[in-house]
């Protein structure tokens, strides 16, 4: 698990081909590595991955191509920066919010405007997980911990202040950019919940939810 507050922008050394998938080497830069043992996880743009080596410099992580076919991972390439974030511990400040570390899909970043000392960025989100943003809700964007600003169909705005501009990869946000996109947990399980009993069936799924699955289960009353 991890809060979303990044702790350093790393740079990817190496995006090396093995055995079918992909193996990253990343420079942490600031991210202290004193306390990591192999194995640990640490958050790469919102995407948990397993430390196989690492040194108080850099760290290794092998990539699956589940990650890569439902991420942005797959794209990153020799220089490219990214978000790092260590699991969260009993004694983490939880600043942001409870991520996972599990991608939901991937967004694209549709526009960028200055508005007074902050950015704006409108981000579309895959048409599934429109359901799941909300006004005022939060997102996990490349796994920073943000508030949703508007939304618009599968469209949202955030609002990025000057510190979150400088100490994440945001920054490099432009038109066309592909971010990786996490849901809030509680919106994921409740949807679930709601199915109730009907959970156990093999055909049961999210996509049945609707006004009148919840009047015919007693969650709202037929107007």
């Amino acid at each position: 698990m991890f809060t979303g507050i990044i702790e350093s922008v790393g740079k990817i050394v190496a995006a090396e081909k093995k055995g079918g998938d992909l193996r990253l080497t990343i420079a942490t830069e600031k991210l202290d590595m004193s306390d990591v043992q192999l194995g640990d996880s640490i958050a790469v743009n919102g995407v948990c991955l397993t430390t196989v080596e690492f040194d108080q410099q850099s760290f290794v992580a092998d990539v699956s191509n589940e990650t890569i076919e439902h991420t942005a991972t797959g794209k990153l390439q020799e220089g490219s920066e990214v978000n790092l974030e260590k699991a969260l511990t009993l004694a983490t400040r939880l600043g942001g919010h409870m991520v996972s570390g599990h991608v939901d899909g991937v967004g694209k970043v549709i526009d960028r405007f200055d508005d007074a000392r902050s950015v704006r960025f409108i981000i579309e989100a895959p048409a599934e997980l429109a359901k799941y943003i909300a006004h005022k809700g939060s997102i996990t964007v490349d796994g920073i911990s943000l508030t949703v600003n508007k939304v618009n169909g599968a469209e949202f705005e955030l609002n990025i202040v000057p510190h979150t501009m400088t100490e994440t990869v945001i920054k490099n946000y432009q038109s066309g950019t592909e971010v990786n996109l996490e849901v809030d947990l509680v919106a994921r399980y409740l949807e679930r919940l709601l199915l109730g009993d009907k959970a156990a069936d093999k055909d049961a799924n999210a996509d049945k939810l609707s006004m009148a699955f919840l009047a015919e289960n007693g969650f709202i009353k037929n107007i």
